[in-house]
C-alpha cells in the first residue's frame, strides 16, 4: 500500500505543475490543453498505484478502479493529438501548394481526425471493460524488492488497446515533424520537445507492460516529463510575453509623443487666437497706410492656414479606440486585392501574392488593415509610369523570430532616398492633387497594430516597403491592452 501510495503521489505531480503554470498564463488555450494531458496522466499513475492496494482493497474493487483510470493512458492520446492540432492552426503554415508534405500533415491535423481519435478512443475504453479486453487481475511479486501486487490478465482482444497504444508512437514522429515544418521559432521549439519527453514518458510506459519490471518504472518517466515540459511551455510563453511588453513599453511611448503634439497643437492654436485678436484690431486702425493694410491681410492668412493645419493635425493624431481579433492576414491582404481589381484594371497593373502560408493569424483590426494594403496597392500602381513595361506589384510574406513580415515590392519610378521618412509625415505628397495622408495613416494604422512599416530599398526601377507585425501564438495577454 505504502508503494501504491508513493506511485499516487507522484502522479500528482503533473498536475499540480499545470495547474500553476495556468494560473501564471491564464488565458490560454495550450495551457488548458496541457493540463488535461497532465491529468490524463495523473489518472494513469493512479491507475498503476491502486494495483498496490492489494492489502487494503478487495481485488474485485481493484479491478474496477483498474479498468476506470485506464481512461487517462486511452484518452491521453486524443488530448496528445489536440495539443498538435492547435499548435498547428494557430501557427503560419507553410502553404499545401508549395509543400506537398504539409498537404497531408494539415489533412491529418484536423478537427475530422480529432473526432475520429475521440470516437475510436471511446470504444477502445468500452472494450477493456469487457473480457475480451481484461479478464482479470492476478497476484504477482517484485522478487529483488519482495513487493506484492497485481498485474492485469488480458483478454483476447487486448492488442486493439495495444495497437491504440502504439499510436501514440506515430503521433509523437508525426508531431515531431510538424515541428519542423512551423517557420515560428517559439511553437517550433516547444513542439519539439513535446514529442522528445512524450517519447521518453511512452517508453518507461511499455515497461510496466513486464510483470517482472513491476509497475514503478512509469514513475521516473512521470517525473521527468512533467518538470520537463511544463518548464519548455513556461519558457515558451516568458519569451511571448517579454517580446508583447517591450512592444506595449514601444506604444506608450509613441502615445506620450501624439499627447505632448496635441498639447503643442492646443498652445499654437490659443497663439493664433492671439494673433488674429490683435491683427484685427490692427487692421481696423484708421491710420493704416494701404501697404499696411495689406500686410494685415497677409498675417490674417497665413493665421488661418495655421489654424487649418494645426486642426489638421490634431485629427490625424487622434483616434477612436480600434477594436482587435484574430484574423488571418492572408484573407485581408486577398480581400485588399479584391477590392482594387477595378482600379488595378484601369491602370494595367498585375499584383502577384504568393500564398506562402495557409494561414497567418494576428490580432489586428481588419477593416483598418485593409486600407493599409488598400493605400499601399494604389499607391504602387499609380507610382509605374505609362510607357512602363513591368507593371506589377508582388506582396509577400514572411515569418521570423521578430513576428511577421509583409513585402510589397512594386515597378514604380521609386521615391528619393532623403524622402524615405519624410513620406510618412502628414500632408507631404509627391504627386499631383494628392492629400499627403496615405502613407501617414499607413504608418500610424500600422504603429496602433504594435508594429512598423518601412523603406527597405527604392530605385527608378521600383520601391520596396516593408511592414512587421508581432505575431500573437497562444496567448490573449494583449487583450487586456485595448
Amino acid at each position: 500500500m505504502i508503494v501504491g501510495l508513493f506511485v499516487i503521489m507522484i502522479g500528482l505531480i503533473p498536475i499540480v505543475l499545470a495547474i500553476s503554470s495556468r494560473k501564471i498564463l491564464t488565458g490560454s488555450e495550450l495551457s488548458l490543453s496541457l493540463l488535461l494531458y497532465m491529468v490524463c496522466i495523473s489518472v494513469w499513475q493512479a491507475d498503476i498505484g491502486v494495483l498496490y492496494f492489494g492489502e487494503f482493497l478487495e481485488e474485485s474493487i481493484i479491478l474496477l478502479l483498474f479498468k476506470l483510470m485506464r481512461s487517462g493512458t486511452i484518452f491521453a492520446i486524443p488530448v496528445f493529438f489536440y495539443i498538435a492540432l492547435i499548435s498547428v492552426q494557430n501557427s503560419p503554415w507553410v502553404n499545401e501548394v508549395s509543400s506537398p508534405f504539409a498537404k497531408y500533415l494539415l489533412r491529418i491535423f484536423s478537427k475530422k481526425s480529432f473526432y475520429f481519435i475521440v470516437i475510436w478512443s471511446i470504444f477502445v475504453f468500452l472494450l477493456i471493460w469487457t473480457p475480451m479486453g481484461i479478464e482479470g487481475i492476478i497476484s504477482r511479486k517484485i522478487e529483488t524488492l519482495g513487493i506484492h501486487f497485481y498485474f492485469p490478465e488480458y483478454g483476447p482482444y487486448h492488442w486493439i488497446y495495444a495497437i491504440h497504444m502504439c499510436s501514440f508512437l506515430v503521433l509523437i514522429f508525426l508531431i515531431f515533424m510538424v515541428s519542423k515544418k512551423i517557420p515560428n521559432p517559439n511553437i517550433k521549439e516547444f513542439l519539439g520537445k513535446f514529442s522528445l519527453f512524450s517519447l521518453f514518458l511512452f517508453i518507461t510506459g511499455v515497461l510496466n507492460f513486464y510483470p517482472k519490471t513491476g509497475a514503478l518504472v512509469s514513475s521516473l518517466g512521470v517525473i521527468f516529463f512533467s518538470i520537463s515540459i511544463i518548464i519548455a511551455f513556461i519558457r515558451m510563453n516568458l519569451d511571448m510575453m517579454i517580446r508583447y511588453n517591450l512592444l506595449v513599453e514601444r506604444q506608450k511611448k509613441l502615445d506620450y509623443v501624439g499627447n505632448l503634439a496635441g498639447s503643442l497643437i492646443h498652445e499654437v492654436l490659443n497663439t493664433a487666437q492671439v494673433i488674429k485678436g490683435f491683427n484685427s484690431v490692427l487692421s481696423s486702425s484708421p491710420t493704416l497706410t494701404e501697404e499696411d493694410r495689406e500686410k494685415t491681410v497677409i498675417i490674417r492668412k497665413a493665421t488661418d492656414q495655421i489654424e487649418e493645419l494645426s486642426h489638421n493635425y490634431r485629427k490625424f493624431i487622434q483616434s477612436s479606440k480600434i477594436d482587435f481579433k484574430v484574423e488571418d492576414l492572408n484573407e485581408i491582404i486577398q480581400e485588399s486585392i479584391d477590392f482594387s481589381k477595378e482600379f488595378l484594371k484601369e491602370n494595367d497593373v498585375e499584383i502577384i501574392f504568393d500564398k506562402r502560408y495557409s494561414s497567418v493569424k494576428a490580432f489586428v483590426n481588419k477593416t483598418y488593415l485593409k486600407q493599409v494594403f488598400i493605400n499601399l496597392i494604389k499607391n504602387g500602381a499609380q507610382s509605374i509610369q505609362k510607357h512602363s513595361s513591368k507593371r506589377n506589384i508582388m506582396i509577400d510574406m514572411h515569418i521570423n523570430d521578430e513576428g511577421i513580415l509583409i513585402e510589397i515590392i512594386d515597378t514604380g519610378i521609386g521615391i528619393p532616398k532623403l524622402e524615405w521618412e519624410s513620406v510618412f509625415d502628414p500632408f507631404i505628397s509627391n504627386k499631383e492633387g494628392g492629400t499627403g495622408m496615405g502613407l501617414p495613416f499607413v504608418k500610424k494604422i500600422i504603429f496602433e497594430h504594435r508594429g512598423d512599416v518601412t523603406i527597405k530599398e527604392s530605385t527608378y526601377q521600383g520601391t520596396h516597403f516593408c511592414i512587421q507585425f508581432p505575431q500573437y501564438k497562444f496567448s490573449n495577454i494583449n487583450q487586456d491592452s485595448n
